[in-house]
């Protein structure tokens, strides 16, 4: 029957009893199940990306302000958030204010955030990596 129409017989579960074939177009069905599984792909939630929030040593209080409410956003979204001190010039020479003000980020964000990756200098970079806490379910 398949020959007669111009089709191909495809086996469509073979583990059940009678198995079920149909006929069909072969490479538009082939199509179709790889649509479907870009699909499912593209659906898929992945573990969360890596957001950054990149402040100065001379940061006003309220601009903090906005970069921590953004980093908020990003943990409460499963994304990690990179807080990176740039440091310029001389201010390189007062680490230990990055180093305050990295202890003041975390802080802040510590109920909602615990700390992945310990302060890291790299060049004139100053970095700490927190992920969102693992919520408990009742």
């Amino acid at each position: 029957m398949a020959q007669d129409k111009g089709r191909d017989l495809v086996e469509i579960s073979g583990a059940s009893t009678p198995p079920v074939c149909k006929i069909i177009d072969f490479p538009k069905f082939r199509y179709d199940q790889e649509k479907k599984e870009r699909e499912a792909r593209k659906k898929q939630k992945t573990g969360g990306q890596l957001k950054e929030i990149r402040v100065r040593v001379r940061i006003s209080d309220h601009d903090l302000e906005t970069k921590l409410k953004h980093a908020r956003e990003f943990l409460t979204e499963n994304n990690k958030v990179q807080a990176t001190v740039v440091f310029m010039g001389r201010e390189m020479q007062h680490r230990d204010l990055g180093m305050k003000l990295l202890e003041r980020i975390y802080t802040t964000l510590g109920d909602i955030s615990e700390l992945e990756q310990r302060p890291n200098l790299f060049g004139n970079r100053l970095s700490i990596t927190l992920m969102p806490k693992k919520l408990v379910k009742k």
